[in-house]
């Protein structure tokens, strides 16, 4: 990540040193836009830290079904009104697993969290609109559950 720091400040600093009006205008069109998306963006931060004050024990209790199917559904449905980040939800995927959650469910879970954005919705129908946002989570929930299902498949949980 700090190489990726690194390579933007130079870049920044390359195009200032080329023509400064065209960085400084580049600049205050990010600046304009940022302002345009920060209402939404706050909402969705605030229904974040909600979220995540779900604990894993809550999770667990809803994911861990003696009903793999019942298990899968509630996975997906959790994992699309959830979110956060990679760097949180691996680590709590090996610890579903630890806990005893099939493999499936954790990839329903996992697979929704990443790609579908209940949460995100707000902010993705300002730029795709509202079909484009629909067409988009609707697709990454049925991909979640392809995905879950080759799990279930390939560790023997489904048949």
């Amino acid at each position: 990540m700090t190489g990726l720091y690194i390579f933007t400040i130079i870049s920044v600093l390359i195009s200032f040193l080329m023509d400064r009006k065209k960085t400084i205008l580049a600049f205050k069109v990010a600046l304009k836009k940022f302002v345009a998306i920060l209402p939404s963006f706050l909402k969705m931060l605030i229904y974040i830290s909600f979220i995540l004050m779900i604990s894993d024990q809550l999770i667990i209790k809803y994911l861990g079904q003696e009903n793999s199917i019942l298990g899968l559904v509630s996975s997906l449905i959790l994992g699309s009104i959830t979110i956060m980040p990679g760097f949180i939800a691996y680590p709590l995927a090996g610890i579903l697993v630890e806990k005893g959650i099939s493999y499936m469910v954790v990839a329903g879970f996992v697979t929704s969290l990443m790609m579908v954005g209940v949460i995100t919705y707000p902010v993705e129908k300002e730029y795709l609109g509202v079909k484009g946002t629909l067409m988009r989570n609707g697709m990454s929930f049925i991909i979640s559950i392809i995905v879950a299902l080759i799990i279930g498949i390939s560790y023997g949980e489904v048949f």
